[in-house]
């Protein structure tokens, strides 16, 4: 009779327990649902603040008896609830953009059903199910063993690193992954009853949003919000004074500064950005799984790289097997094919082995799994004990011959002695193992791209420092400097990051300890990698990067996943994350234009003791020609440059030679109303009419150098707005030019261009003063 973890559960069985409610639903993290995205994006702080507005407007204008003058002074409401629309309709196509991926990301799970072993999905597990871990594997609901030994990692629910062994008989927590070795479980708990689903509802790996776009928006957001209401009140106090207790006037007025002094495309552009390279990515097999690390890749100046998996396909070739003094080939091949007939690996090291050595009979009597931190594995025999790992690991002292060896190879050591299992003193050499890695293809032109653009490359390997190296020579990488890491203490690990750029014999928290010191030097590091070993280093980079092919720990705290397992495909997403970025920064300075002027205006306009210089329907007509339109397009449009500075500073150092331009004509306009008593029909078309034409000034100034789609753009922007207040002028109380018009308009405008270009100056000497360029 076969042993039960050998035949698992019947069909029958497993419909009696999903009809008894005992499959693993997955409780664990999810995407939002399109109500919950709607609702997300529906009811928002400034989505509220602008329907009070209106309805205050509407109000007054109630009382003021022109009902229909209130409405077209709405229209900004129309633009918020675009930029709502297109906002959620751009979240949902993201979100089924990811589910997708996440499908095709997703990892299998090994069962026994019906005595034959199957592949699933983790919801289709049900209790009392048999699984079948190995190295590699993320372990899905809590479960015991059956049968094999292994050793996991409990990083993700206790955030201790070190390697536990578990045998038959004892439990394994869901969230831990497997280091080492091959077991057969049984599922002992599914869905809600699994213990991670016990200590928390979200994710087993939990990130901080680091992001500088979301933070700096979030806290200037925060500043206005805080403001708005003060000022609000302050103004509408001086209003009433100036417009002799009107109060419908005075709301309007008021109302109006509000509405400049809201930013609120900003959060349709961010959202936008990145909803469009999430898709983008898709293109190239690229799962997004965290919406604010494409900011992160546009920020990297240092990546780590993987060595296996990642330059290297992961397959690996035997060259040679030599045998050492003392035994024959036929001898080695007699132990060497004990060997790997007992031993449970199914590594692709092993695989490679197995491809040169016939197999042989046996039985061994106690087995030690390998493991990435040991870099050996192990098994006792009745005769003696056998080990197969790295040199470095095995020997007291790694012999020339095999030092010669590393230069082109990955050298393995086979031997044996008769001390205590597991007790590897006085290891009898057997024979070397000579292994090939096979580079991937385009390697050598990824690193290329890497030195172009000035990122550093790091390599971390498990390997032996010097065959790392050779191996970075081949695929391009200049002026290699190796070092190995057997005997490195953490002390040192600061001054070495920045004086090499190879590093072998890595163990798993030392590739953690190179990333965090290398952002203790103010890089921001990508790091890449495919196993186990790469799973703390990835959870500490500022932009972690795994390979579909590798293992299922890896991906689940990665923050992107290569589905094709391409490396080729890093420098696209790079390209795309500083697209992305550097389009927000741009765009995000003609919104925060807006923003400047408007406090600046209201501050002019208590200090004059005047009533507020714009209307609604006016600040709609310039927002949406110079602003709303262009920040929207020029945030599509590609964009390579590398992204520095401070992401607020530069945006905010950009925008003020227009902001401070437009209050220059805004002042002069309404001073020389003042003093010379002009039409205020006059002085409201000129206001409206200069401003857009700043705004024009600032727009093309960002759209150079010029290609067909900005000249394009400019055009149609300027024609329409021209087109606009020329047959719609009553609509949005503006009246026609005249000559006094246009003659003031002339020298004002020639006056905007001289004030725009030295401000400009200014702002390009500042940003470069301050690191914001």
């Amino acid at each position: 009779m076969k042993e039960k973890y050998l035949t698992g559960l019947t069909d029958s069985e497993v419909t009696d327990r999903i009809n008894n409610g005992h499959s693993n639903i997955d409780n664990g993290p999810r995407t939002k649902t399109n109500k919950e995205i709607i609702k997300e994006h529906s009811i928002t702080y400034f989505n509220i603040l602008n329907i009070v507005l209106a309805a205050a407007i509407i109000i007054s204008s109630i009382f003021n008896g022109n009902f229909l003058y209130g409405l077209k002074n709405c229209l900004f409401v129309g633009v918020a609830i675009t930029n709502t629309i297109i906002s959620i309709i751009e979240s949902i196509y993201a979100k089924n953009t990811i589910e997708k991926l996440n499908v095709l990301a997703q990892s299998k799970i090994n069962v026994i059903r019906n005595g034959k072993q199957v592949e699933i999905p983790k919801e289709e597990l049900v209790l009392n199910d048999v699984c079948i871990y190995s190295l590699g594997n993320q372990v899905v609901t809590d479960v015991k063993v059956l049968s094999g030994k292994v050793e996991v990692n409990e990083s993700f629910i206790t955030g201790e690193a070190k390697a536990i062994t578990k045998e038959a008989g004892d439990e394994i927590l869901s969230g831990s992954f497997i280091v080492s070795g091959k077991c057969y479980c049984e599922v002992i708990h599914v869905g809600k009853d699994n213990f991670v689903s016990k200590i928390t509802n979200e994710a087993k790996v939990v990130r901080e949003t680091n992001s500088v776009i979301y933070n700096s928006f979030d806290k200037l957001v925060k500043i206005l919000s805080f403001c708005l209401i003060p000022i609000g009140i302050l103004l509408f106090i001086n209003q009433l004074g100036s417009t002799g207790n009107n109060v419908p006037e005075s709301i309007m007025s008021t109302v109006s500064a509000l509405i400049g002094m809201i930013p609120e495309g900003l959060v349709l552009l961010t959202s936008s950005a990145m909803a469009v390279s999430v898709v983008r990515l898709k293109k190239y097999n690229v799962l997004v799984q965290d919406l604010y690390s494409i900011e992160n890749l546009a920020r990297v100046d240092v990546i780590a790289l993987d060595k296996t998996g990642t330059i290297t396909t992961g397959e690996m070739e035997v060259s040679k097997i030599i045998p050492c003094e003392g035994y024959s080939k036929d001898d080695v091949n007699d132990l060497l094919g004990k060997y790997i007939n007992a031993i449970d690996d199914n590594s692709l090291t092993m695989q490679a082995i197995k491809k040169n050595v016939v197999p042989i009979p046996s039985e061994a009597l106690d087995s030690l799994p390998f493991s990435s931190s040991r870099k050996y594995s192990g098994l006792s025999f009745s005769d003696s004990n056998y080990y197969l790992g790295s040199p470095e690991n095995l020997l007291d002292e790694v012999p020339e011959k095999i030092k010669e060896y590393q230069e082109d190879y990955r050298v393995l050591v086979f031997g044996k002695n008769n001390k205590p299992f597991k007790t590897i003193d006085n290891l009898k050499q057997i024979c070397y193992i000579l292994v090939q890695d096979k580079i991937k293809k385009n390697a050598d032109e990824v690193l290329d791209y890497f030195a172009k653009e000035g990122i550093q490359v790091k390599i971390i390997s498990g390997d032996n420092a010097t065959t790392v190296a050779s191996i970075a020579s081949k695929v391009g990488i200049n002026n290699v400097k190796a070092k190995d890491f057997s005997n490195v203490l953490d002390e040192d690990i600061p001054k070495l990051v920045e004086e090499y750029n190879i590093f072998g014999r890595v163990k798993p928290e030392q590739k953690k300890k190179i990333v965090l010191a290398l952002q203790k030097k103010g890089h921001k590091v990508a790091m890449t990698g495919d196993g186990v070993n790469d799973c703390l280093a990835l959870k500490a980079a500022d932009c972690s990067i795994a390979m579909a092919s590798g293992s299922d720990a890896a991906k689940n705290v990665s923050q992107f996943v290569l589905l094709d397992s391409k490396v080729d495909e890093l420098p696209l997403i790079l390209k795309e994350g500083r697209r992305s970025i550097n389009n927000i920064g741009r765009s995000s300075a003609l919104l925060l234009n807006k923003t400047i002027f408007t406090i600046i205006l209201i501050l002019c306009c208590i200090f004059m003791n005047t009533e507020y210089f714009f209307i609604p329907v006016h600040l709609t007509l310039i927002t949406m020609f110079t602003i709303s339109v262009p920040s929207f397009l020029l945030a599509l449009e590609k964009n390579e440059e590398l992204v520095k500075g401070n992401f607020l500073a530069k945006s905010l150092l950009r925008a003020f030679p227009c902001a401070l331009t437009v209050v220059f004509n805004v002042v002069i306009i309404r001073l020389f109303q003042m003093q010379f008593g002009l039409d205020e029909a006059l002085c409201n078309t000129l206001t409206v009419f200069l401003t857009a034409t700043t705004g024009f000034i600032f727009l093309n100034s960002l759209c150079r150098p010029y290609n067909f789609v900005r000249i394009l753009m400019l055009t149609c922007l300027i024609s329409g707005f021209i087109f606009a207040t020329t047959t719609m002028y009553d609509f949005f109380s503006i009246s026609t030019f005249n000559n006094d018009t246009l003659l003031f308009f002339i020298v004002l405008f020639i006056c905007s261009m001289f004030i725009f270009d030295k401000l400009q100056t200014l702002s390009k000497i500042l940003r470069k003063k301050t690191g914001n360029e």
